[in-house]
């Protein structure tokens, strides 16, 4: 069985002794950062299960790191406990505000710091185990996934897959008629993938309408090309008779200005290491960020897949 993989993170070597001490006595597996620059370079580079984190620090403190760690959306699942000092509500405070999943006051009672650790194991597993909507692997298994093929040492292509115009399409139509898009959008995927992929391709489920798909080069060109025709084909479907025949729907933009939003579309940026070379998870999510936010500024449906050295 994989030992959970716990970060603990204070500028006081001391307190970093009693912590690794404590948490010795579940089956963790320890790794240690002395201030909040470290600490953001290990989430960024390793697969883990839980940090523990001070709130001050230098630096970066537990706040800014925080903060860091739940705006992207590969990293945002990661619970974090924050240590804070006695007595310091605005450090409690500030720590959830940044998103922060629990705290623990200075000094603390070991067996409530482990019960606390244990508790929010089990939450976590238990909700990203599956998305609940389209039972795809969540942001762990993807997380795990994109380690794991870095590791490898292989050649890989993960897709970035996002529906265009979802928004407007939610604003008319409705969450129920929604989540039917997202449903049948991981169908797509799944179908398309058994047709035009690998056997050991993997698929998950970010959140929202925003999922991955994992394969290799020399299948991700074919397989993109299957996956937009299939959803350009479906997506009339997900319209009534007007709608569909307009081949738009109306919408109102911030301003309350009325406007004509196409029908639903689907953008795929694809990142590969076959002409560069990936060594931690954040440079996958960055430059495929930038990758489908081109593709979304193209008309339709449309793929782009990074070629730069």
């Amino acid at each position: 069985m994989v030992k959970p993989r716990i970060l603990i993170v204070d500028d006081d070597p001391d307190i970093l002794d009693v912590l690794e001490i404590s948490l010795s006595e579940e089956n963790y597996e320890i790794l240690k950062a002395m201030d909040g620059e470290e600490a953001i370079r290990i989430i960024k580079s390793k697969p883990l299960d839980l940090v523990l984190l001070d709130y001050a620090m230098p630096k970066m403190n537990g706040r800014q790191v925080c903060m860091e760690v739940k705006k992207d959306i590969l990293l945002r699942h990661l619970p974090i406990i924050m240590v804070t000092g006695k007595g310091e509500v605005s450090d409690k405070v500030g720590g959830i505000d940044a998103g922060a999943d629990d705290y623990i006051v200075k000094p603390f009672e070991p067996k409530e710091l482990l019960a606390r650790i244990r508790m929010i194991l089990r939450r976590t597993a238990r909700d990203l185990e599956a998305n609940p909507l389209t039972r795809l692997p969540g942001n762990v298994s993807i997380l795990n996934e994109l380690s794991s093929r870095i590791e490898s040492d292989t050649l890989f292509a993960v897709c970035y897959i996002d529906i265009d115009k979802f928004k407007s399409y939610n604003d008319k139509y409705g969450f129920e008629h929604g989540d039917e898009v997202i449903r049948e959008t991981a169908r797509i995927l799944i179908q398309s993938t058994q047709e035009a992929g690998n056997p050991a391709d993997f698929i998950g489920h970010i959140g929202g309408d925003d999922f991955v798909l994992v394969t290799t080069p020399d299948v991700v060109d074919n397989l993109c090309r299957k996956i937009i025709a299939d959803f350009e084909k479906t997506a009339p479907s997900f319209y009534n008779e007007t709608d569909r025949k307009n081949g738009y729907i109306v919408g109102f933009d911030r301003q309350g200005k009325e406007q004509r939003m196409p029908l639903l579309s689907v953008s795929i940026g694809v990142v590969t290491n076959e002409f560069r070379k990936i060594e931690h998870v954040a440079q996958i999510g960055e430059v495929g960020a930038e990758l489908k936010s081109f593709a979304k500024s193209l008309e339709r449906s449309n793929y782009i897949k990074d070629k730069r050295k």
